[in-house]
This record gives structure tokens, C-alpha cells and sequence, in this order.
């Protein structure tokens, strides 16, 4: 969480902290760095096409699968959908691999997970995003 001066040179940029809060000097909470790109990330995958009225590109098609039974072909449908959407929307991050696995104990859970580096970095991240579909009788 960032509390002090923005780096101006960051190309992470900066951006509100969510949920909404204050910061001790009274102002906005804030985040930027590898934190800012980490929401970004989360924020595409989680947004469907069409859901932004002014800018209905953006998001990540997966949710057009919720209702499809669990398979590889699933897998990697989704694996490729949130890659390509990353790859458009998140220019401040190398995608290194995607990798979609289904709970076997809860079958409407998604795990999918992002392994990334920002820009500049070989410190490659991993970032972890549950995603939730409608249960299907298998």
C-alpha cells in the first residue's frame, strides 16, 4: 500500500486502492508498482466483454464459458482467452504462462493461475485468481 510521494518515474503508474479507504494523511489510498499491475490483472479477468458500457472491449471472454462442464478443452479455451486479453490490456506485464485448473472439490471453483513479470523485471510473480461458474451435473 503506498502511503508517501509517488515515484514519478514508475511505469506501473498509480491508481485507487480497493476497497476505497483513507490514507493517514487524510487522502485516497493509493497503490502503484507491482501491486497496481497485480489489480489490473485481477480487474481484466474479472470483467466481461460489454460489461463497460464506454469501452465494451474490455475484459476477458471466459465468462462466456460458466456454463461449460469441466474439460481440457475448457482449460485451454480459457487458458488462451485470458492470455490474449492480457496481452492486449496489460501492456506493463510479460505473460509467461496460464494455467486454468478446475477443484476437484468444489466443481463451481476455477483456479487460475497467472505467472507474469513486470516489464524490465526477470523476477517472475505468480498471481492466483478464483473464478466462479455455474455447477453443472458431471
Amino acid at each position: 500500500m503506498m502511503t508517501g510521494q509517488f515515484i514519478q518515474n514508475d511505469f506501473t503508474g498509480w491508481g485507487f486502492d480497493f476497497p476505497v479507504g483513507v490514507n493517514p494523511q487524510g487522502g485516497m489510498r493509493m497503490v502503484t508498482g507491482a501491486e497496481n499491475v497485480e489489480r489490473s490483472i485481477r480487474l481484466i479477468i474479472g470483467t466481461a466483454y460489454g460489461e463497460r458500457p464506454m469501452r465494451p472491449e474490455f475484459g476477458c471472454g471466459i465468462h462466456d464459458l460458466v456454463f461449460e462442464p469441466s474439460s481440457v478443452s475448457l482449460a485451454a479455451r480459457m487458458a488462451m482467452s485470458i492470455k490474449t486479453s492480457l496481452a492486449r490490456w496489460e501492456t506493463r506485464a510479460d505473460i509467461i504462462d496460464v494455467s486454468v485448473t478446475f477443484d476437484p472439490a468444489d466443481t463451481s471453483l476455477i483456479n487460475i493461475l497467472v505467472t507474469y513479470s513486470l516489464k524490465g523485471s526477470y523476477s517472475p510473480r505468480n498471481l492466483l485468481v478464483p473464478f466462479y461458474r455455474i455447477p453443472t451435473e458431471e
